[in-house]
C-alpha cells in the first residue's frame, strides 16, 4: 500500500461546503518550496470547516479528474500555524481579526517578519511600533487576536457537533470566557439563547457529553423545542395530548411501565409550574382542549382579545359625526370626484367602515378593494378626519401608498422601535394619535404583531382590517384575520365582482377559477399567463432556470434578477427553494475574478457575492430592516468585517455574524412573497411537492404578479394544489377569546 502524499499551503478560497457532510472543494496556495512554482491546486474531500487564509497539511492522493484536471483528493487534514512570512500576510489580511485587512497584514509582517504571531500572542502592545497602525487599531487588533483564540478553543471543545466557526463565534459572544463551562453545564440554554442553534444541535452537544436521555434537563428543553416548532408553523398552541405525542417523538422517550405518568407529562407539569409555559382549557371545535402556550403567544392572545373588544365596546368614537352624514351627497361627491361610481355592496362597506369601531373589508384580486379603500380615504379627508394607512411589509406599504396617493408605513415602522427600551415607542401609555387606521394586507399579520398593534390605539379609534381571506395565512403563528372575521366583532364586506383587467387579464381570471376550484385555463398562450409542462422534476429545474435566465427577457424585456420573482411551494428538492437559488445564482450572477465574494453565515455558510439578491429573514429594528425586505450585496470591508446591501435605495451594513439574517431571493417561498407584487412570477408545479400543494398557496402565488405569471411543471400537480381546499388548521382561541 503506497504511503499518503503530503501537502501544506494555505487556503485561498472555499469552493463549496456542505455542512451535513463537509464535503468541501478549495483552492489551496501551496508552499513554494513543495512545487517550485506558484499555482492554486484544487484540493476536495471531506474535511472540517476551514477559513481563507487559515494554513493546513494535508495527507491524501493526487488524481485526475475526467473534467476538472488534476487535484488533491484529501484523506488527513490538520490546521497549522502559518510558517513563512508570505503565509503569516495572507492569514492576517483574509479577514479572519477584525481591524486587520490586507494593507494592515502586509505593514505588521514587513516589521515583524515570521515572529508576527509570537508578537500577537504575548506583546500585542509592540504593535504600537508599526507605522501606520497606531493606538486604537492596536487595541482593537489586540482584543480580536484574544477573541479569536478563545473561539479556536470553544470549537475545539465542540469539534464533531456540527458547530461551525459561525457558531462558535455567536456562542463566544453571547457567554465570552464561560462559554465552554455553561457549554458543559446545561448544553440545552444554547438552544434558548443564541439564534441559529436549535434542539437538535444542542441535543446532540449534550448527548456526546453524556447527559442521559432521560435527564430532566433535556425532556423539558424537548417540550419547548416542539412548542417552538408549533409556532414556526404557524400555532399559536398545541393540545396536551398533542404536545405529548410531538415531544415524545422527537426525544425518542416512551412511558416506563413502573411509573404513573408519561416522562414528557412531568416535564409538562414542572415547566408549567415554572411558568415557563401556560395551560389553559379552550374549545377546539366541539371538544374542549388543554392548550400549551409559550408565554409571549399566551399573552398576546388574551391581550390582542381583550384590547379589540375594548376598542368595539368603547362608546366613545372619532368619527361620532359620521353618523349624522348625509350619505347620499358624500357618496355621490365621491364618484363625482374619482369618476368611479361604486357598487351597493362597495358603498354599504365604506358606510360600515365609518360607523363601526372594527370592519374588515375582503376580497379576491380585481374586486374592488382598493377602490373602496380610496373612497374611505376621500370621505375622510373630505370630514376632515385624520387617518393613518400601514402594512405588514415594505412592499405592502410602497404599493399602498402608489394606490391611495398618501403615505403608508409598515407596522413596524408606525409603532416605531426604541432600542433603549426594546420596544415600541407607540404602546398603551403613548397611543397613536389619529381618528382611524387603516390595516391593508391584514392576513399577514400574525399574533404577536396584532397584539402591539391595538396596544397602540386609543379606545375611540376605529379600525379597518383590508386583505384577501383566500390568500395564506401570516408567516408567524396566528391566522388574525380569519380568527377576527370568525368572531364576529364587526361587520365584513366581502366584494365579489370582478372588474379590474377581467376582460384582458389571465391572471385575475385564472385567480378566480382557482378560488373557485376549477383549474386555470392555459389554452390561450398569448398574452400574460403561461403552462411550461414538463414531467421530470430535474428538467423542469433547468427549464425554470431557462425560462429565467433567457425565454422571458427575450420576449418581454424583463429584467431576469429585477423584474422577475421564482416563487416555489417548497425548500427542498431539484426546483425547491434551495437548490434553484444556487443554480440560479451561479446562473445570473455568476463567479467572476473581478467579483468579491465571501462565504459567511453562522449554522449555514452561503456563498454571497457582489450584485446577489437578497431577502432579510427576520425584523431587525435596530437596521430598520423587517422580514421580507429584498435587497442588492454591494460589498465587502474584510478590515471592519462588514458586509453592505442595499435595500430600498438605502445602505445597510451587516457585521459577519449578523448575515445569518440574509438568504438568497433569486427564488423565495410563495409564503415569504405575501404582501408583495413583481412584474413576473415564475412557479414550479410538481408532483413532488405533494405535501404543499394547496389551493391557497397556488392563488397567492399567481396573485403576486402584476403583468406575467409563467408555471412550470404538469398539469396534474396543478389539478391536485386546486382540488386540495383543505387550509392546514392552527391552532389558535382568538377567534373565542374576542367572542368573550
Amino acid at each position: 500500500m503506497t504511503s499518503p502524499d503530503t501537502l501544506t499551503g494555505s487556503v485561498e478560497r472555499i469552493t463549496y461546503y456542505n455542512e451535513d457532510t463537509n464535503y468541501c472543494v478549495l483552492r489551496l496556495r501551496p508552499d513554494q518550496f513543495q512545487l517550485g512554482r506558484e499555482e492554486l491546486i484544487t484540493v476536495v474531500g471531506n474535511m472540517p470547516e476551514v477559513q481563507p487564509g487559515e494554513s493546513v497539511r494535508l495527507e491524501g492522493q493526487w488524481t485526475n479528474h475526467p473534467k476538472h484536471g488534476r487535484q488533491f483528493r484529501t484523506e488527513n487534514m490538520i490546521q497549522i500555524r502559518p510558517a513563512s512570512a508570505e503565509a503569516i500576510r495572507r492569514y492576517l489580511g483574509s479577514g479572519l481579526i477584525k481591524g486587520v485587512g490586507p494593507v494592515t497584514a502586509r505593514r505588521i509582517v514587513d516589521f515583524f517578519g515570521t515572529d508576527t504571531l509570537d508578537v500577537l500572542d504575548r506583546t500585542p502592545q509592540r504593535l504600537l511600533d508599526v507605522p501606520g497602525v497606531g493606538k486604537h487599531r492596536t487595541k482593537l487588533i489586540g482584543s480580536a487576536w484574544i477573541e479569536q483564540q478563545h473561539i479556536k478553543e470553544v470549537m475545539l471543545f465542540l469539534q464533531g457537533h456540527n458547530v461551525t466557526t459561525g457558531l462558535a463565534v455567536k456562542i463566544y459572544k453571547q457567554y465570552g470566557d464561560q462559554a465552554i463551562q455553561i457549554v458543559s453545564n446545561n448544553p440545552y440554554r444554547l438552544a434558548d439563547d443564541i439564534r441559529g442553534i436549535g434542539f437538535r444541535t444542542a441535543d446532540k452537544i449534550a448527548q456526546n457529553l453524556g447527559l442521559p436521555p432521560d435527564a430532566p434537563s433535556r425532556i423539558a428543553a424537548g417540550v419547548k423545542h416542539a412548542l417552538n416548532e408549533a409556532t414556526d408553523e404557524g400555532h399559536v398552541y398545541l393540545p396536551r395530548h398533542t404536545l405529548v405525542e410531538q415531544a415524545a417523538e422527537l426525544l425518542g422517550v416512551a412511558p416506563d411501565a413502573d411509573e404513573p405518568t408519561h416522562p414528557v407529562e412531568d416535564a409538562i407539569q414542572r415547566t408549567a409550574q415554572r411558568s415557563e409555559i401556560m395551560i389553559e382549557v379552550v374549545p377546539a371545535g366541539l371538544e374542549q382542549v388543554e392548550a400549551v402556550y409559550l408565554p409571549p403567544m399566551y399573552y398576546s392572545e388574551k391581550g390582542a382579545a381583550a384590547r379589540l373588544r375594548q376598542l368595539n365596546d368603547t362608546p366613545a368614537s372619532r368619527l361620532d359625526d359620521m353618523h349624522r352624514t348625509n350619505w347620499d351627497r358624500l357618496l355621490a361627491d365621491l364618484a363625482g370626484s374619482s369618476r368611479v361610481q361604486l357598487t351597493d355592496q362597495q358603498q354599504n362597506a365604506v358606510r360600515q367602515a365609518l360607523t363601526h369601531k372594527v370592519s374588515v373589508l375582503t376580497g379576491g384580486p380585481g374586486t374592488g378593494k382598493t377602490t373602496t379603500l380610496r373612497a374611505v380615504i376621500g370621505a375622510l379627508d373630505r370630514t376632515r378626519h385624520r387617518f393613518m394607512l400601514a402594512s405588514p411589509t415594505g412592499r405592502a406599504a410602497k404599493r399602498m401608498s402608489e394606490a391611495t396617493g398618501h403615505p403608508a408605513r409598515t407596522i413596524h415602522r408606525l409603532l416605531g422601535f426604541s432600542p433603549a427600551q426594546r420596544g415600541f415607542v407607540y404602546n398603551e401609555e403613548n397611543p397613536l394619535d389619529t381618528d382611524m387606521l387603516i390595516v391593508d394586507e391584514a392576513s399577514m399579520i400574525d399574533l404577536m404583531l396584532f397584539y402591539s398593534l391595538l396596544k397602540a390605539l386609543r379606545p375611540d379609534t376605529h379600525l379597518l382590517l383590508v386583505g384577501d381571506i383566500d390568500q395564506l395565512p401570516s408567516v408567524g403563528a396566528g391566522n388574525v384575520l380569519h380568527d377576527v372575521i370568525e368572531s364576529g366583532i364587526g361587520p365584513v364586506t366581502r366584494l365579489n365582482t370582478i372588474f379590474r383587467q377581467a376582460d384582458t387579464s389571465q391572471i385575475i381570471y385564472n385567480a378566480h377559477r382557482i378560488n373557485r376550484g376549477d383549474v386555470p385555463d392555459t389554452s390561450s398562450q398569448n398574452k400574460d399567463f403561461f403552462l411550461f409542462v414538463q414531467e421530470d422534476p430535474v428538467a423542469a429545474g433547468d427549464l425554470l432556470v431557462e425560462i429565467v435566465q433567457e425565454r422571458i427577457p427575450n420576449k418581454f424585456g424583463y429584467d431576469p434578477v429585477d423584474d422577475i420573482q421564482v416563487l416555489s411551494p417548497m425548500y427542498r428538492g431539484p426546483v425547491g427553494v434551495s437548490a434553484l437559488n444556487q443554480t440560479l445564482q451561479e446562473r445570473l450572477n455568476p463567479s467572476n475574478p473581478r467579483i468579491a465574494e465571501r462565504r459567511l453565515g453562522g449554522l449555514t455558510k452561503r456563498l454571497f457575492r457582489v450584485g446577489d439578491k437578497v431577502i432579510q429573514t427576520r425584523n431587525n429594528y435596530e437596521k430598520d430592516v423587517f422580514n421580507g425586505d429584498i435587497g442588492r450585496v454591494r460589498g465587502f470591508d474584510i478590515t471592519n468585517q462588514i458586509m453592505t446591501v442595499v435595500i430600498d435605495e438605502r445602505i445597510v451594513k451587516y457585521d459577519w455574524a449578523e448575515v445569518d439574517d440574509l438568504t438568497h431571493a433569486y427564488c423565495i417561498s410563495v409564503h415569504r412573497s405575501q404582501g408583495s407584487e413583481y412584474p413576473c412570477v415564475v412557479i414550479p408545479v410538481v408532483t413532488q411537492h405533494y405535501m404543499m400543494l394547496q389551493r391557497n398557496l397556488l392563488y397567492t402565488a399567481i396573485t403576486r404578479a402584476k403583468e406575467l405569471v409563467v408555471l412550470v411543471g404538469t398539469r396534474k400537480a396543478i389539478a391536485i394544489a386546486v382540488q386540495n381546499d383543505r387550509v392546514a388548521q392552527r391552532w389558535s382561541a382568538l377567534a373565542w377569546r374576542i367572542h368573550g
